[in-house]
């Protein structure tokens, strides 16, 4: 009999009283082992959650940066969409955790429940409708049992919900009849259809082409999901569909592209497209020009105008700027040089020069931030050059004035650059000058002193002309969906491909620009475009347009 047998008392009731004992202590044990580790998971839980919004309030200030200082850079861009992407796993794992801790707290009162921290979310929009759903009230006194209850209140919690799109056929009825007296037969004419035949309702040819060039989903995939919600659509008919709404529109696209070219000031800017071509991918270009008159107080709307070419030579944007005169706010592409020659014709065009473009050379060796990501990823350092961090200061003192007097008057926002542009403007060129003198010709910081230098008149010209902006970012901003897109469609499958969809990024980017849904504007337009009197088609303009219902209620009044 070994040692432990030996200890063991003789009598019955001792047994019970060391094995209650043991019991006791092996339930003190679990219930600390669960308190532990509910107090484990409850750290985790609150780590994750200070991960997540310590990455909330990064992203937050990264956005707000870049709207004051006007950062555009394509690297900026990606930054933010990596903390974007960043943020949207750490708020997930942030979720399971307080989950798993929720869980814990329950099993043991030795742990307080962990309560996340999270932003303050917004409330539902009021305009979406609301379902009320009452919880079945009691009958009797949870403590007493008595019947005479009386209401006194109600706590409200609000849960949205989505409901599956839903498809419906329409049938279109017309009914013959035939006279009694001449036997002839009557029938009230067919309805206009956009798409031969009929079979694509207004909204779902508009679904079809904001998704295609809004929200850039080939139509490949579109038609996938609807055969997925049991609405099989072949690829040839949806590509149909594409066609005959484009060729609808093409008398609104003439109407917005004679808006764009009748303004004081334009933006243009290019970017690139990739088209495909026999047994290759081709480099072809997406042009833009842009009428924003808001930042100087005008009252005429915006608008943007696309076009496609297979190349990037001068003669595209001469051929589309051959009727335009006036200020062309774009970056120093040699195609543009033969618009700015004095004896042009219809008339001058002005060159003014942006800025941005101009900062993000110096900009780049004088990246702080730049440089500690890359330390940290053990790459090489960029040499950051102090002569760049000055000139960026110079400049963002610029962009400072700027944003003081942007939205005013022409002649209000040309009186204050002349009293606080117009010193600074002066200082940085001759700053630039001396140290341009002291660097090699072939240094970076001479060649980008020496490209603002050789194009002073065009980056000066803001300080003479109200109208003129600092920056070409409203073309650029324009441009951003073609440069998202590329990631989903990949390329253009024709150059007739690359000039539809340059038509349609016309309209949808127009319609933005208007603060109007694209989509609910294009659904209206193409249920009323046929009906409606083509000396009025300004009506359905995205800056004019009403609902069908809208303008129906404001007729009858």
């Amino acid at each position: 009999m070994d040692a432990a047998s030996q200890a063991l008392p003789d009598d019955v009731d001792a047994l019970k009283t060391a094995l209650s004992d043991a019991r006791a202590r092996a339930l003190e044990a679990e219930a600390g082992a669960a308190a532990a580790q509910a107090e484990l998971v409850a750290v985790r839980a609150e780590r994750s959650a200070d991960q997540a919004l310590i990455a909330h309030l990064k992203l937050q200030i990264q956005k707000l940066n870049r709207a004051r200082f006007g950062a555009s850079s394509e690297r900026s861009a990606r930054l933010l969409d990596q903390m974007e992407l960043q943020l949207e796993e750490l708020e997930a794992s942030a979720s399971e955790d307080d989950l798993a801790a929720e869980q814990a707290a329950t099993t043991t009162t030795a742990v307080a429940a962990f309560t996340r921290r999270k932003p303050s979310r917004r409330p539902f929009p009021e305009h979406l409708p609301r379902e009320r759903v009452v919880e079945p009230a009691p009958t009797t006194c949870a403590c007493c049992g008595g019947s005479r209850l009386a209401r006194l209140g109600e706590d409200v919690t609000e849960t949205l919900e989505v409901i599956p799109r839903q498809w419906k056929v329409i049938q279109h009825v017309r009914e013959k009849f035939t006279c009694r007296d001449c036997e002839k037969i009557s029938q009230p004419p067919a309805p206009f259809h956009v798409i031969p035949r009929g079979w694509a309702g207004p909204s779902l040819l508009a679904m079809i082409l904001f998704e295609k060039f809004g929200q850039h989903q080939p139509l490949n995939r579109q038609v996938e999901r609807y055969a997925l919600e049991g609405v099989p659509i072949s690829l040839s008919t949806a590509a149909d569909a594409v066609g005959a709404g484009c060729a609808v529109l093409a008398p609104l696209l003439r109407l917005v592209e004679a808006h764009v070219m009748a303004a004081e000031r334009l933006h243009g800017d290019d970017t690139t497209v990739p088209v495909l071509s026999r047994g290759k991918c081709d480099i072809a270009r997406c042009w833009t020009y842009v009428r924003d008159d808001r930042p100087f107080g005008g009252a005429d709307p915006p608008a943007a105008m696309f076009y496609y070419s297979r190349d990037r030579k001068g003669e595209h944007p001469q051929a589309h700027l051959a009727t335009y005169r006036g200020i062309l706010q774009a970056d120093a592409f040699s195609g543009y040089t033969a618009l700015y020659e004095p004896g042009r014709r219809p008339g001058l065009i002005h060159e003014a020069a942006c800025w941005v473009h101009a900062r993000r050379p110096f900009f780049t060796m004088a990246d702080l931030e730049e440089n500690a990501r890359r330390k940290a990823a053990g790459k090489k350092e960029i040499v950051i050059s102090p002569i760049a961090m000055e000139v960026v200061r110079r400049i963002d003192a610029l962009f400072e004035v700027e944003r003081a007097i942007n939205g005013q008057d022409a002649e209000h926002r040309r009186a204050v650059r002349q009293a606080l542009s117009a010193p600074l403007v002066e200082d940085l060129r001759v700053y630039m000058e001396v140290q341009r003198a002291r660097l090699s010709r072939g240094h970076d910081l001479a060649k980008a002193m020496t490209y603002m230098l050789k194009r002073w008149p065009s980056f000066t010209r803001f300080l003479d002309d109200g109208r003129v902006c600092l920056s070409n970012n409203a073309a650029e901003r324009a441009l951003r969906g073609i440069a998202l897109g590329r990631k989903s469609w990949l390329f253009c499958g024709s150059d007739r491909g690359g000039r539809r969809a340059a038509a349609m990024y016309s309209l949808i980017v127009t319609a933005k620009m208007n603060d109007v849904d694209p989509q609910a504007w294009l659904a209206d337009v193409l249920a009323r475009i046929a009906a409606h009197p083509a000396h009025r088609l300004d009506e359905l303009l995205p800056w004019n347009w009403k609902s069908g219902a809208a303008a129906i209620s404001a007729r009858a009044a």
